[in-house]
């Protein structure tokens, strides 16, 4: 009987070996599909975040490139008596900001993290924003009003007049023989440097809002709110490079493009707002709350003082509630 035994411990080994051989094949049929799976999902996600990076291209480049470049074609109609209209509108534009930095993006960043820590990160980048912007219109300031012989010393720290605003007190310089043609021009070129360098930041404060909901650009509503107040805010200062570019002898097509050209960089600061916040939730409250120090200066340092300037009145007051009010019924509801 030894050899039956023998005989049938190789069955045994044979089909064993067998069960085992199948096992493997199995086993290597999955992982081949598992990463097949995967590599499915990896391409998915990726064209979803490829489509989501275009998205907030698009979307910047219509409030970057967009809202200078329309100012700039808005400064080939400049009319003087446009003051109370652009007081209206910048004080809109700032409730509309308002709202968005206080119920929007300070809210979402003091509860990214633990609140003690949300609390402190946020009183950090609020501060840094809010001071590296006002640095950038101090130096902005600087290199441009020294050429119009009125703003001294006793003159508002901000433009108290639509023509200031815009810079068309520099062709005024020029007609009564105090400053050459091509001073104008060089303010022009001055003044789309520093508005270029200026959106860089206004750039990130739309990616920072975006950062949140990176695979839902379209349903955040506080992140196109904020990039439609921005292209509003953006057209005073299109004008504001534009206007001494023409009078300056510059021709009007090339100038709205040079001006247009000026709020390119609006997209670098949006994907480096986007990215940034999307790192982390410490990343994303820092961004978050960057562009909202960097909004509020922009709210309380450039649009309110120079809307009020601009028309010594109430009725820019009650546009700056109609505008909160906005921004809350886009938020909320």
């Amino acid at each position: 009987m030894p050899g039956y035994k023998e005989g049938k411990n190789s069955r045994k080994q044979e089909k064993a070996s067998s069960i085992h051989t199948i096992s493997v094949i199995y086993c290597f049929r999955h992982l081949e599909r598992s990463g097949k799976t995967a590599r499915v999902i990896s391409e998915d996600e990726k064209r979803k975040n490829m489509h989501s990076i275009w998205l907030l291209v698009g979307i910047t480049a219509l409030a970057g490139v967009g809202g200078t470049g329309l100012g700039g074609a808005v400064s080939c109609l400049f009319r003087k008596d446009s003051d109370k209209t652009v007081s209206l509108l910048l004080s809109y534009a700032a409730g509309v900001m308002i709202a968005v930095v206080c119920f929007d993006l300070l809210t979402e960043a003091l509860n990214a993290e633990g609140p003690t820590v949300s609390l402190w990160l946020t009183l950090c980048g609020v501060a840094a924003g809010f001071v590296i912007i006002a640095l950038l219109n101090e130096w902005i300031d600087k290199t441009t009003n020294h050429e119009v012989a009125h703003i001294d010393e006793n003159h508002p720290r901000t433009a108290d007049s639509l023509e200031e605003l815009t810079h068309a007190n520099h062709l005024r310089e020029h007609r009564e023989g105090r400053q050459p043609r091509s001073g104008l021009f060089l303010a022009g070129l001055v003044m789309a440097a520093a508005i270029a360098l200026h959106n860089v930041p206004e750039g990130m404060v739309i990616g920072s809002s975006f950062a949140r909901t990176a695979d839902q650009i379209l349903s955040n509503r506080g992140g196109l709110v904020m990039a439609l107040v921005i292209g509003l805010h953006n057209i005073p200062e299109g004008m504001a490079v534009a206007v001494p570019l023409i009078s300056g002898g510059l021709r009007k097509r090339h100038s709205v493009g040079l001006t247009a050209l000026s709020g390119a960089p609006t997209i670098l600061g949006a994907l480096l707002g986007f990215f940034i916040g999307s790192i982390s939730p410490t990343a994303l409250v820092l961004s978050l709350s960057f562009a909202s120090g960097a909004m509020l200066y922009v709210v309380f340092g450039e649009l309110l003082p120079e809307s009020i300037l601009m028309w010594k009145s109430k009725l820019p007051a009650a546009l700056v509630i109609l505008g909160l009010l906005t921004g809350m019924l886009i938020i909320y509801l």
